[in-house]
């Protein structure tokens, strides 16, 4: 297998290691907190679009976690078995805004508009995530990995890495730095002054870092410090008032609808997960000790986001992907168990049923996550220029891509957002080019906004055109020394060869 001996070193619980049940209860817990900001604030923005009554809300935002939870159940057990956490994803919210945009504005007579709309999303969902099934499983993906050298690879990580730096939990106004301060100073704290010392701090500094600032904020809100318009108000009073038990179950919203141009939509965004996701693989082997995923394992891995984005439909939330939070949290703790993950799924599931945790968790205020984004998306973009090792850095046309393919995946989706929208690009693109009534289709205008404003995406996109179509070298681009690396297929295990394979009596002739 591929790797190096300084990662190996590093990593202190390997992919197939099995801590104590109490540790990695607590290693879950870890993971769980790294990426509840994302998969509380991504139901809580379709529920503002849809208008969705405050009493349904609760059980909306329960139903993500349970999704999420199966989902990364299922990714670790019979997909990529990466430990990757899936999540609702940021990559798929622009077409669903969209679709919820539409819908609410005309909302069919006899049922509510949000139910409407979000019956809607749940159509585009199941239909655009078969075609990332069929991608996934056909091999599609797994035939490009011999144009993704680390010059494609790096600007992608790196561009996930940097796609949180101006979320609003950092950069408002009115944000409570100090609260922002504390908990980085933590993180950063415990995972590099006082992880020699103590086991206890090599392995937990980012629960450690969320506790001591959760503790400080709380105990600030009681003695009357914080007020309810505060940032980094705790209100304790709501999880007493929040439902014990949350029913969640298959098509509780209704039976979903399917609408052609909101599936076509819904692909770009789809298309845009798959990217962000290959890059998280490639992040995930790298601090998890591992040589760079086969081909086979991506296959698995996209086929197996596909039936989760089917299910996450077929329940009524906005998707599921793999989570790039998580991956920073390997790189912060050097804990890439697969066991602990699947801990940390269980407790993601139980914690969407039950209304008195998801209430707790949810009260961690957004400037504590904010210090968490920073210090685990800072990690992310360490790991995407740790690749350029392979690359020859004295070859003028690596550094030409790589610098274009940063520079534009944060460039197009800044415009992106300056726009205004699918419909202002629509209308701009009519009118700007030749073939302006083609390309100012509704498909065209809402693929393009898409993948647009998702930064990996585009750098992607950049890199990849421009390194395979640009003359180089494999051993320039950094192929030759990435092979070495790179774990062949026999080494990659799927379900099938684990659990139906094994069983088949040998047949003797």
């Amino acid at each position: 297998m591929g790797g190096n001996e300084d990662d190996d070193a590093f990593v202190r619980y390997g992919i197939d290691d099995r801590p104590p049940l109490g540790r990695s209860l607590l290693l879950g817990a870890q993971h769980y907190l790294t990426m509840v900001g994302a998969n509380i604030a991504v139901p809580l923005i379709l529920a503002g679009a849809m208008g969705m009554p405050e009493s349904v809300i609760p059980r909306f935002v329960g139903t993500f976690f349970v999704v999420s939870g199966i989902a990364t159940l299922a990714q670790t057990t019979f997909g990529n078995r990466y430990p990757i956490v899936q999540g609702a994803p940021f990559s798929m919210l622009a077409p669903a805004l969209a679709v919820i945009g539409v819908v609410t504005a005309n909302p069919p007579a006899g049922i509510e508009a949000w139910r409407a709309a979000l019956l809607q999303l749940q159509g585009a969902i199941i239909v655009a995530a078969l075609a990332e099934v069929a991608v996934g499983y056909f091999g599609l993906v797994g035939r490009l990995r011999k144009g993704l050298s680390p010059v494609v690879i790096a600007p992608v990580i790196v561009l996930i890495g940097l796609s949180l730096f101006n979320a609003p939990e950092i950069t408002t106004a009115d944000q409570n730095w100090w609260l922002v301060g504390l908990t980085l100073v933590a993180i950063v704290l415990f995972s590099q002054y006082l992880g020699a010392r103590s086991k206890l701090f090599q392995l937990f500094p980012v629960l450690l870092g969320i506790v001591v600032a959760w503790v400080l904020a709380a105990s600030l809100s009681v003695l009357g410090v914080f007020g309810p318009e505060t940032p980094g108000y705790v209100d304790l009073a709501s999880v007493a008032a929040a439902d014990p038990v949350h029913l969640i179950y298959p098509l509780q919203w209704g039976v979903p609808s399917v609408t052609p141009a909101f599936v076509i939509g819904m692909l770009a965004g789809v298309a845009a997960s798959i990217v962000e996701s290959i890059g998280d693989y490639h992040a995930v082997a790298r601090l998890s000790g591992m040589g760079a995923p086969s081909s086979e394992r991506m296959t698995h891995g996209i086929g197996m986001e596909g039936l989760m984005n089917v299910f996450s439909g077929v329940m009524g939330t906005g998707g599921s992907t793999s989570y790039s939070e998580n991956v920073g949290a390997i790189g912060l703790t050097g804990v890439a168990s697969r066991y602990v993950v699947q801990i940390g799924a269980a407790l993601m599931i139980l914690v969407g049923f039950v209304g008195y945790f998801g209430q707790l968790v949810a009260t961690v205020p957004s400037p504590i996550i904010g210090g968490l984004y920073i210090a685990m998306f800072a990690q992310i973009v360490g790991v995407g220029l740790s690749n350029l090792k392979y690359v020859d850095l004295d070859s003028s046309r690596n550094i030409f891509v790589v610098g274009i393919a940063m520079f534009t995946g944060l460039a197009v989706p800044k415009y992106m957002r300056s726009v205004g929208g699918a419909d202002a690009l629509q209308q701009g693109l009519v009118e700007v080019f030749l073939f302006g009534p083609l390309l100012g289709a509704d498909v065209v205008a809402n693929t393009v906004y898409v993948i647009g404003s998702t930064g990996m995406a585009v750098g992607g996109v950049v890199a990849f055109l421009l390194d395979n179509s640009i003359p180089g070298t494999a051993a320039e681009r950094g192929l030759t020394a990435w092979e070495d690396a790179t774990e062949a297929d026999a080494e990659f295990t799927s379900a099938y060869d684990r659990f139906v394979a094994e069983d088949e009596p040998t047949r003797t002739d």
